[in-house]
């Protein structure tokens, strides 16, 4: 057998091959989508994506007979570190074909990068944090991911296991029918909470969007604070954050409540980008980008996913909370479904956000892919 050697990747020649190593391991797999070169060589460069402020990453590559067969990423996120106090790396971005040496060199080089800046354990698959692409998919693999949620292959838990890596938490995809309406408890539910006339919820204002995004950022770090994993994003990745959902949603789709003038809870919510560019391959040229002008113009797919939503800690429970998050879901719901949307993802949700989950269930929404989140002592 031929061996497998490891190297890191130094320019962006480098980060092309990288980025093409899951072209040869989905060739038969109908459900993947490529991501596209251009955005994700801007996530990769340490210039231009606000993670790098605060990380350090280094990509590998593996070969045989001189063709790529693998790849992983290992990093640092100092932010994790002023919060969690403790000597925790990260892996992400990992793919390879199904051979146990592969996947035991790729372990080997991040591991032994992570060793050498002194961490002692390590997390993942996070490329490149909890706020991008979290975990590996474990269930779900007949349908395609939906935008900024990775794919997989049902043999990559085995390689990862076999590894020494062990699960610490599950995220979970929920799918909801967006042509069902809400049950009637629920409806009852949601009419009681918003009886008083105390709860407005209004879409977002575009023309003052940097001080709509610091308001869903508050709320966002009061009510995630709690949450398992958590990192705060900064202001930089705010701004990026602003930048995209200028570009890509418009203002209904976004909706923030507040309650007796208090903003109080918000709901994000983009269209499934992944539909836009399945079979592009990855490019935009020479006459894709076309396509994806179109698109960008309407801002209308069949499906949509809800990233980001969050109620204040003090409003979460009783009546109150639950209206607030199936008045913004009511509210972005109808939005979408008179575009046309069919469907809509909810994700992530952490596996032991019983509230969440519970509500989500209420109203018809169905848990169908889920993710899982490895540790591994160094």
């Amino acid at each position: 057998m031929t061996a497998v050697t490891v190297r890191p990747v130094l320019n962006k020649a480098d980060k092309i091959t990288f980025l093409k190593v899951p072209f040869s391991i989905y060739a038969n797999d109908p459900n993947w989508v490529a991501p596209l070169f251009l955005e994700r060589l801007e996530h990769l460069d340490v210039k231009k994506n606000p993670y790098f402020q605060h990380a350090e990453a280094q990509l590998f590559i593996a070969e045989q007979n001189g063709k790529p067969v693998g790849r992983i990423s290992a990093q640092i996120d100092q932010l994790h570190f002023e919060r969690y106090k403790d000597a925790t790396g990260q892996f992400g971005f990992l793919e390879a074909h199904n051979d146990p040496a592969i996947f035991k060199a790729l372990f080997e080089a991040a591991e032994n990068w992570l060793r050498s800046k002194g961490m002692k354990r390590v997390l993942g698959p996070f490329s490149f944090s909890i706020n991008d692409e979290t975990g590996l998919l474990i269930k779900g693999f007949d349908t395609p991911p939906n935008m900024m949620m990775s794919h997989g292959t049902p043999f990559y838990a085995a390689h990862v296991e076999t590894n020494g890596f062990h699960k610490i938490k599950d995220v979970l995809a929920y799918y909801h029918d967006r042509e069902k309406f809400l049950p009637p408890a629920i409806d009852r539910l949601y009419m009681r909470g918003m009886a008083s006339g105390d709860v407005v919820i209004r879409p977002l204002n575009k023309s003052d969007i940097k001080n709509e995004i610091k308001i869903i950022m508050d709320i966002f770090n009061d009510a995630w604070s709690d949450n398992w994993g958590f990192i705060p994003f900064t202001d930089a990745e705010l701004q990026a954050l602003a930048t995209n959902l200028k570009m890509l949603v418009r203002s209904e789709a976004v909706q923030i409540a507040s309650y007796r003038g208090e903003n109080a809870a918000f709901i994000v919510t983009l269209p499934n980008l992944n539909e836009w560019i399945a079979g592009m391959n990855g490019k935009l040229l020479p006459l894709n980008w076309i396509k994806l002008v179109g698109k960008l113009i309407t801002k209308k797919s069949d499906s949509f996913r809800v990233p980001l939503m969050g109620v204040r800690k003090k409003f979460q429970d009783g009546v109150l909370g639950s209206a607030l998050a199936i008045g913004l879901s009511k509210t972005v719901g109808e939005f979408h479904r008179s575009r046309g949307a069919k469907s809509a993802e909810m994700s992530w949700i952490l596996e032991d956000n019983i509230g969440m989950r519970h509500i989500l269930e209420t109203i018809g929404a169905t848990a169908y892919k889920t993710y899982r989140v490895y540790e591994k002592q160094l």
